[in-house]
């Protein structure tokens, strides 16, 4: 009999979740109600120690509204990593702006901080960081170089739920920061997303942007979009954020024994001032036997992992034109060599134990 597919990401929806579903269902108020501002209240307790926070219906969506809210637009430059998923440097080029694309550093997979510095020009407005894998990037070296020549902060914090960089929770260190809902992130909403604001008036800026432009019915005061929660979707989301620091937990564990236990390949290092929240546990190989390796973890053993990003931001058809004039190699480095493993909350022991020689076995036969 063959072994059962271990998946490289796996949504985590119980009964508490339909329950909750069927009250807002049976209450008639599907729509954004109260559950969106319970679940907005409650997200910014838990995750973004108590700063204001807006829900819409996407990451993409937080990401887009957040830099209009901010004020950015076309003539301004946003630095971004190339070594991410498209929606950053999407949400900079749906304002108007452009996005501008610096490395990373090699160990976390985060914006490096002299290659931001040496992207400033006199347009850039602002950086946006990638907490990648749910690692925090360097917040102290990236503010430097912000407050260096006065440029906004923001974060992406898609990936990085409870996340902390010495001790300050992750979406706190810029003057918006967004945390995706989609159904693989730590937590899920089913789909959303959620800004954390540093000022009301950011927070307000997204309420009229996310509802036609209007904060009362029919008073519409920008030109905005519809990009409401459901109350359907808060409602998954509140159960979610009463398990997510489990869940957290159950993580690092797993990560911590993958640490311990991989051989041949070089697993993801952690900054001593960082707490990883593992939405991804990364490792690296060498380029030339990624591909192999994903292959066969999957045919042979049954294991699913993924690459995230094979291609660069710069190299896409759709953001080629913002490519810089410099070459980015830690970025083209890393999207050669990086292979994700599970690292999930249902992982069993066997599960973990196979992923483990499986790795092994395929790392050492490319040594």
């Amino acid at each position: 009999m063959s072994e059962t597919f271990i998946p490289a990401a796996k949504p985590i929806v119980g009964d508490l979740e339909r329950e909750a579903v069927d009250r807002v269902l049976r209450s008639g108020m599907i729509a954004q109600g109260p559950e969106v501002a319970s679940f907005e209240a409650e997200f910014a307790e838990v995750v973004t120690s108590s700063r204001v926070c807006v829900a819409v219906n996407s990451g993409t969506s937080g990401l887009h509204l957040g830099l209009l809210a901010a004020g950015i637009g076309p003539g301004d430059e946003v630095i971004v990593p190339s070594f991410t998923f498209a929606a950053t440097a999407n949400s900079v080029a749906l304002t108007g702006a452009t996005p501008v694309f610096a490395d990373i550093e090699p160990d976390q997979f985060c914006l490096a901080a002299d290659s931001v510095r040496a992207a400033v020009t006199e347009r850039t407005a602002a950086v946006m960081p990638v907490h990648l894998y749910g690692h925090p990037a360097d917040m102290d070296a990236l503010h430097a170089v912000a407050d260096e020549h006065g440029l906004r902060v923001f974060e992406d914090a898609a990936q990085a739920h409870l996340a902390t960089w010495k001790g300050h929770q992750v979406g706190t260190f810029g003057d918006f920061a967004m945390f995706s809902l989609y159904p693989t992130k730590n937590m899920t909403s089913g789909e959303g997303g959620m800004v954390a604001c540093a000022t009301d008036e950011i927070a307000r800026q997204l309420r009229l942007l996310r509802n036609q432009g209007m904060e009362r019915q029919y008073a519409n005061e920008v030109i905005g979009f519809n990009a409401r929660m459901t109350d359907v979707h808060a409602a998954i989301g509140r159960v979610q954020l009463t398990k997510v620091e489990g869940w957290t937990e159950a993580r690092r564990a797993n990560a911590a024994l993958l640490d311990r236990n991989l051989e041949n390949v070089v697993v993801p290092p952690v900054h001593a001032d960082a707490t990883h929240v593992y939405h991804q546990y990364t490792i690296r190989v060498e380029a030339g036997e990624r591909d192999r390796i994903v292959a066969e973890l999957r045919e042979q053993y049954q294991v699913g992992s993924g690459v995230y990003y094979p291609i660069p931001n710069h190299e896409l058809v759709s953001l080629q034109r913002f490519a810089p004039a410099d070459d980015l190699p830690e970025t083209r480095r890393a999207a050669a060599e990086v292979i994700s493993l599970p690292v999930h909350p249902s992982l069993t022991e066997g599960d973990l134990e196979r992923i483990v020689s499986a790795v092994n076995k395929l790392a050492a036969a490319g040594a």
